[in-house]
């Protein structure tokens, strides 16, 4: 598929990844070629870039020998294409990270009343695009449950040395039974019956593949803190949903506050990644039992958060207050929360 498009500031085309006319062109590494394919062209944009082979190397030839030429690529896998682009571009590329759609972004389309009254839908769905456009649950299901088996199996599978779509289903499950609660390599694997170093390895993929987003535990040396567990969130509360298959109302589930822990983790993380924000994540818990469940430690300071889906007032638990007596403490509960996240 292929499209020639002329806007006021600038002629761009348009291309697919799938495409094999362009894998000829992209990746020959052939000057005379390149110089061709690009002639008259500003801007050249590509989807599923990661599936051209050398793509990288034919882009640094174009943007070595094309004056003033603006490249865009994009990819469903992030894993796949920065490992085609990483080296041959390095030092004149420009990440961007495309999360599911932002309460930030939300907002400017809808004012802070139907954000609320749209929120159980977003814990239930979560945010993709065709997901938030969907007219009724059904169709909402339907699209979740489609973008779910292509994204998290298809994409995946096609990576080198992953081999078994049980495995990686077993443990995407177990670690979406576990939201919001600790976890370490040794209990998945025993839990799933494989070696330890298979599920890190699984978990850096998942990780690298912006399924799955890793919160450490906060240290400053107390002897009482826990670090060495991490917690592990979806990105997307739909995608978490549909790989146990539970699309309960908020009233029928059980599992709201790992939910509503999750939402706000991940939406505090599209936020500090556009405004931007510039911080370290952490939980923070003792082996008393005493926690706090988001922690940011930005400009030198640090600051915790506690979310409850309830409004009941909570006050910092005293030996937070004794070992970082310069730390904030606030509550975040459904009345207050779009301050945090927009």
């Amino acid at each position: 598929m292929q499209s020639y498009l002329q806007t006021t500031d600038w002629k761009y085309r348009l291309e697919i990844g799938e495409d094999v006319r362009i894998h000829e062109i992209l990746g020959s590494s052939r000057l005379d070629w390149l110089l061709e394919y690009a002639q008259g062209y500003e801007l050249i944009a590509i989807d599923e870039a990661q599936k051209i082979p050398n793509v990288g190397q034919g882009l640094k030839i174009l943007i070595d020998n094309v004056a003033e030429l603006r490249i865009i690529v994009t990819g469903s896998s992030s894993f796949e294409l920065s490992g085609q682009i990483g080296e041959p571009l390095t030092g004149i590329k420009k990440t961007l990270t495309l999360y599911p759609v932002s309460q930030f972004e939300l907002q400017e389309s809808h004012n802070r009343f139907d954000l609320k009254q749209k929120l159980e839908d977003y814990l239930v769905f979560g945010s993709y695009p065709e997901v938030l456009t969907a007219q009724s649950r059904p169709e909402k299901i339907r699209i979740i449950n489609k973008i779910a088996g292509s994204y998290l199996l298809k994409d995946i599978l096609e990576l080198d040395r992953v081999r078994s779509s049980k495995l990686l289903l077993d443990l995407l499950r177990l670690l979406a039974f576990r939201l919001g609660k600790e976890v370490s390599l040794r209990e998945l694997a025993a839990r799933i019956g494989i070696d330890y170093k298979t599920v890190a390895r699984y978990l850096d993929l998942f990780e690298k593949s912006f399924i799955l987003y890793n919160l450490r535990g906060f240290s400053k040396n107390l002897r009482k803190e826990i670090t060495r567990k991490s917690k592990y969130y979806f990105y997307d509360n739909g995608i978490r949903n549909a790989i146990i298959s539970n699309f309960n109302t908020i009233p029928q589930r059980n599992d709201v506050g790992a939910l509503w822990e999750k939402f706000l983790v991940v939406e505090r993380l599209k936020l500090q990644s556009y405004k931007p924000i510039y911080a370290n994540n952490y939980f923070w818990r003792t082996w008393d039992q005493k926690e706090i469940d988001f922690i940011e430690e930005r400009e030198g300071k640090l600051h915790g958060y506690e979310f409850k889906w309830g409004t009941k007032k909570i006050r910092a638990p005293k030996v937070w207050l004794d070992a970082y007596p310069e730390a904030t403490f606030s509550l975040v509960d459904r009345e207050g929360y779009l301050d945090f996240i927009t």
